[in-house]
């Protein structure tokens, strides 16, 4: 033990602070390099991502899917009773997320890198101090470079301060041991409306949605996210729109909310849960990254050049501390090209466009421009569109709304943006995302042959349909 009370300094290579998505990508990479890694990890292994976020959300969407779906077998002439057992449902999501987090673990052992449980603050800009879990004393740790991957962690407002029970954030949201009757969610983005939607479907759970701004998942095509409105609609969810919470006071048997509507009303109602969903704040606060000299933006995001090279030449950061869109895949992305440049390799983040999955019902996946951008731009575009009302998958899957929409420059055709409303979603989206970062014009999609019947055959139509040559449909004069 060293007189100062620390246990004795030790070197290390890398050190990356968090082991989400891209903390642990970060981490297998530099491995493959033949880097000497440790990971320093407050929580669990994983991250936000795999333990409460996009892994047990998109587990209990899934679980979602298959109860609404058993529902509406009666239309193909199947009957069939349904009814959830929250309890069991729980215990088969933690079961993915076990298997996932084992598989990351199993990874870093295999490329020996070391993980140490425990906060980190930086000392200068080659030494952290490490605060243990075990509670020992301190570890000073010195480190040729250091990846920060501390990820973001949800806003909590002054008047709705999270309590773990009533008034909830998405990861308490997640794990609920009673089906819940009422669910107040204030916030209409991305993460409210995917649990929300999911208990409605799961269990009947009632919806009220209270958002500031005019449009429910803000910045989001229009266009693409009426469909998911309309759905909601269908569920009996109250949407309030331009509207905003007072306050809230718990009671017996739940949470009594107040709020503003658009038009200066004031409406009190009781639900069994309030959760809060209104955006992300980057975990940097407590990092010490001033005494390292690493410079944050305005709102505590960590500044970055293309090689995710903050100020400090050997501190790297990547993920939602950086951000950009707070986006697992963006943050492995990065976490990629932080191990490849520490590595001595000629490596950046110039990838063209980076896809959006949002897991409503039905989903919605963009990449590229949106109509908005593309108007701001003043770029004259030509737009395309495909129902899957007229696609043969989507109508033997008992999932025929949405559409397939495509912009493009007009007089060269290169794709610009791509968005989808619909059943998969999420997963039609990578063969759009392909055509950006390949430069791909409506051409090369049209000509492209797509395997009869599928989802996919949406996106050569709607290419199609841009161009005034749709096959399954009529078309449209070319805008």
């Amino acid at each position: 033990m060293s007189s100062s009370g620390f246990n004795q300094i030790r070197t290390a290579g890398v050190v990356i602070i968090g082991s989400g998505p891209g903390g642990y990508v970060a981490a297998i990479r530099l491995g493959q390099l033949g880097k000497s890694v440790t990971v320093i990890e407050r929580e669990k292994i994983g991250g936000v991502c795999l333990n409460v976020g996009c892994i047990p959300s998109k587990a209990l969407i899934t679980a979602s899917k298959l109860v609404k779906n058993a529902r509406n077998a009666s239309r193909m002439g199947i009957d069939a009773t349904v009814s959830v057992d929250i309890a069991r449902l729980q215990e088969w999501k933690q079961s993915v997320v076990a298997k996932l987090t084992g598989g990351v673990s199993q990874l870093l052992r295999s490329y020996k890198v070391k993980v140490i449980q425990g906060n980190a603050r930086f000392v200068n800009p080659n030494r952290i101090e490490i605060e243990e879990q075990s509670g020992s004393k301190p570890l000073q740790l010195d480190f040729d470079y250091s990846i920060v991957a501390t990820g973001s962690s949800s806003i909590e407002l002054p008047f709705l301060k999270f309590d773990g029970n009533r008034i909830i954030s998405s990861t308490e949201a997640l794990s609920l041991p009673v089906p819940p009757k009422r669910l107040l969610i204030v916030g209409g983005g991305v993460i409210g409306l995917e649990i929300g939607m999911a208990y409605a479907n799961l269990f009947g759970t009632e919806l009220t949605i209270v958002e500031v701004l005019d449009q429910l998942l803000p910045g989001v095509d229009l266009d693409l996210v009426n469909l998911v409105s309309r759905n909601l609609q269908k569920m009996n969810a109250k949407i309030h729109l331009k509207s905003r919470v007072k306050g809230a006071i718990t009671t017996d048997n739940g949470v009594k909310v107040t709020f503003e509507t658009g038009d200066g009303k004031e409406v009190s109602t009781e639900v069994d849960y309030v959760l809060v969903s209104v955006g992300r704040k980057p975990n940097s606060s407590s990092l010490g990254l001033d005494s390292a000299g690493v410079q944050l933006d305005a709102k505590g995001f960590v500044k970055v050049d293309k090689q995710m090279r903050t100020s400090v030449p050997n501190i790297f950061a990547i993920g939602d501390v950086v951000g950009g869109p707070l986006l697992a895949h963006k943050a492995s992305r990065e976490g990629i090209v932080a191990a490849e440049v520490i590595s001595g390799l000629n490596s950046s983040f110039d990838n063209v466009a980076i896809p959006s999955a949002i897991f409503t019902d039905p989903e919605i996946a963009t990449v590229g421009l949106s109509p908005s951008e593309i108007l701001a731009k003043g770029i004259v575009a030509s737009t395309g569109k495909f129902p899957f009302a007229a696609n043969g998958k989507a109508l033997a899957t008992l999932e025929s709304e949405g559409f397939t929409k495509i912009l493009a420059e007009k007089e060269s055709g290169l794709v610009l943006g791509i968005g989808i409303v619909g059943l998969e979603a999420s997963d039609l989206i990578s063969e759009p995302t392909l055509a950006l970062e390949m430069g791909a014009t409506l051409e090369d999609l049209a000509l492209t042959i797509h395997p009869h019947p599928t989802l996919p055959e949406t996106i050569m139509e709607a290419a199609e349909n841009a161009l005034g040559k749709a096959i399954h449909i009529t078309n449209r004069p070319v805008s």
